[in-house]
């Protein structure tokens, strides 16, 4: 199972990605400081499995998920990017891949081997592809096959990275939460609004995920934006801020 490193790459497009294309940026150094602070917040468990997420869409998840992934990849990781989000894909596009089949195909028995869903796309990085939207992106996703996938997958591998739908418009976040190994929320500054920050975590708090932190998106200091921050600890949305 999975297509191992040295196979041809299966884009040829310009993937804009600032890890990739400006590697010594300050935002890459943010993504690179994100990674090692994920990885201190996971020292109790082994993490194989990580969740990316937000509240709302339009917070910049999955740039940061496959940023994150990018940066692992860069470390001499064999990582895996799962596009989750079956209802408003995104990451074939960023990867110029085709999308013909993918997760959804997978995960409704409609095609029989999982290596044509999984594309190398550089260097020690794979991504595995949405597929079709199908019409019960949830049913799928909280399947004992989506929870067998994600055991077969870190057999192989030594990460897998779940790009996920917002937590709040729809219930799929929720269903994977217990199936991964740790969660991270993206909240995007001057987007998001605190109740439904509150709200996210609550509802990943009651599927029992695991909640490695969260990432600050588009950070302005009045002389730069655009910029990532860390929290492990949601201290910028206590209540004495409502």
């Amino acid at each position: 199972m999975f297509k191992r490193k040295g196979q041809n790459i299966t884009t040829t497009a310009p993937i804009n990605l600032t890890t990739i294309n400006e590697p010594t940026s300050v935002i890459t150094e943010q993504i690179k400081t994100i990674r090692t602070n994920i990885n201190f917040a996971a020292t109790d468990k082994n993490l194989r499995t990580l969740m990316v997420t937000s509240a709302m869409i339009g917070e910049g998840k999955s740039t940061v998920s496959c940023n994150l992934a990018v940066e692992y990849a860069k470390e001499g990781m064999q990582v895996l990017l799962v596009d989750a989000d079956l209802r408003r894909p995104t990451i074939h596009t960023t990867f110029g891949l085709k999308n013909h089949k993918g997760l959804s195909s997978w995960l409704a028995n409609q095609m029989d081997n999982v290596n044509d869903a999984i594309h190398p796309v550089i260097g020690n990085l794979f991504v595995m592809t949405s597929g079709p939207k199908p019409p019960n992106p949830a049913e799928l996703l909280g399947s004992n096959k989506m929870t067998e996938f994600l055991t077969s997958a870190t057999r192989k591998l030594d990460l897998v990275i779940v790009d996920a739908a917002p937590i709040l418009p729809v219930t799929d976040s929720q269903l994977l939460a217990n199936k991964v190994d740790g969660t991270v929320l993206v909240v995007r500054q001057g987007v998001a609004q605190k109740a439904a920050v509150r709200d996210a975590v609550n509802s990943l708090k009651k599927s029992q995920a695991n909640i490695l932190g969260a990432v600050l998106n588009d950070v302005r200091d009045g002389s730069h934006h655009g910029y990532y921050g860390y929290s492990s600890s949601y201290g910028y949305y206590s209540d004495e801020d409502k």
